[in-house]
C-alpha cells in the first residue's frame, strides 16, 4: 500500500511539473482544436467561427495529400533502412575488439549535432553543381552533375538519406543495450547442439530483440512524422511539394500565410494520424513481443 506522506513529500513537485505541462501541451492542443473551427489569422481581436469548413478544404487541398503521402514515405523507409542497418551495426558494436568504445561513440556522434546544422551540411553534400562533394566525385570520373535536390524521387532520397545517417549509430545502441541483456546461457546451449552462427542469430539474437525493436520504430515513427528542421533546411519543402512534410505545411498555412483556424485543422488531423498510426504500430510491436515469449 502505498504511503499518504510520500505524496505529501513530492506533492509541491509533481503539481509544478503538472501546471507546466498542462500550460505547455494541454492547453495548446485544446486551443488548436478550437482554432480549427474558426477562420482566425493570429493577429485579428476577432474570430469568426466557420464550422467544419476548414477541414473540407485541407482535405480538397493538394499540398496537405502532398504532405501527408511524404511524410509516410518518409517514416516508411526510414523505419525499415535504419532498422536494417542498426541491428548489424549493434552486432559489431558487440564484439569484443579493442577500439569498440571509439566506434560506438564516432557512429553515435552523428545524432549529436543540431538537425538544422545537419541539413545545412548535406546541403553542401548534394551540391547541384560540381562544387558538391558527391558531384565533384562523379566529375572525376567523367560524369555529369546531378541535381540530387531537384530531380525527380533525389530530393526525396537525399532527406532519408541525411537522416538515415543522423539516426543509424543512435538506434543501434538501443539495440546494442538489449543485446547485452541477453544471457550468455542460451548462447552456450545453442552451441552445444550445433548451432552455426546463422542460426544462433536467427533463434536466439533476433526475437530476443524484439522489446528494443518495438522501442526504435516507435521513436522512428514519431521522429520521421514530426520532423522539420531537416527537410526544410535541406530542401525547403521543393521542389514544389516534393518533400514537404505536415510539419512544415501546419507552419507555412497558419505563419506565413495568416491562416490558424486551417493550420490549426491541419494540426488536429495530422495529431490523430500521429496517434492512430502509434497506437497501431505498438499493437503489432506488442503483439510480437508476446508470440517470442
Amino acid at each position: 500500500m502505498l504511503n499518504p506522506r510520500f505524496f505529501r513529500k513530492f506533492a509541491p513537485f509533481i503539481t509544478g511539473a503538472f501546471i507546466l505541462y498542462t500550460i505547455l501541451l494541454i492547453i495548446p492542443i485544446l486551443l488548436s482544436f478550437a482554432y480549427s473551427f474558426t477562420n482566425w489569422d493570429g493577429y485579428s481581436p476577432t474570430v469568426e467561427m466557420v464550422g467544419w469548413k476548414n477541414y473540407i478544404k485541407i482535405f480538397q487541398s493538394e499540398s496537405m495529400v502532398s504532405a501527408l503521402k511524404n511524410s509516410f514515405v518518409f517514416c516508411f523507409f526510414n523505419a525499415v533502412v535504419i532498422t536494417l542497418l542498426a541491428i548489424p551495426l549493434s552486432l559489431v558494436f558487440n564484439a569484443g575488439f579493442r577500439s569498440r568504445n571509439f566506434v560506438r561513440s564516432a557512429f553515435f556522434f552523428a545524432s549529436v549535432p543540431s538537425v538544422l546544422i545537419i541539413g545545412y551540411i548535406f546541403q553542401l553534400f548534394f551540391g547541384p553543381t560540381e562544387n558538391g562533394v558527391i558531384n565533384s566525385i562523379i566529375g572525376r570520373l567523367g560524369l555529369e552533375p546531378v541535381r540530387w535536390l531537384s530531380r525527380g524521387v533525389l530530393p526525396m532520397f537525399s532527406v532519408i538519406f541525411a537522416n538515415v545517417w543522423r539516426l543509424t549509430g543512435w538506434h543501434a545502441c538501443i539495440y546494442l543495450a538489449r543485446l547485452q541483456g541477453i544471457p550468455e546461457e542460451y548462447y552456450e546451449a545453442a552451441k552445444i547442439d550445433g548451432a552455426s552462427g546463422k542460426n544462433l542469430f536467427r533463434y536466439i539474437t533476433f526475437p530476443l530483440l524484439a522489446p528494443a525493436m518495438t522501442i526504435s520504430t516507435m521513436l522512428i515513427v514519431i521522429d520521421g512524422l514530426k520532423i522539420y528542421a531537416l527537410p526544410y533546411s535541406l530542401t525547403g519543402g521543393g521542389p514544389g511539394y516534393k518533400t514537404t512534410f505536415m510539419t512544415q505545411l501546419i507552419i507555412k498555412t497558419g505563419i506565413g500565410e495568416k491562416m490558424v483556424g486551417r493550420s490549426s485543422a491541419m494540426a488536429v488531423v495530422f495529431f490523430a494520424v500521429i496517434m492512430a498510426v502509434s497506437l497501431v504500430q505498438l499493437y503489432f510491436s506488442r503483439k510480437r513481443e508476446d508470440d517470442v515469449c
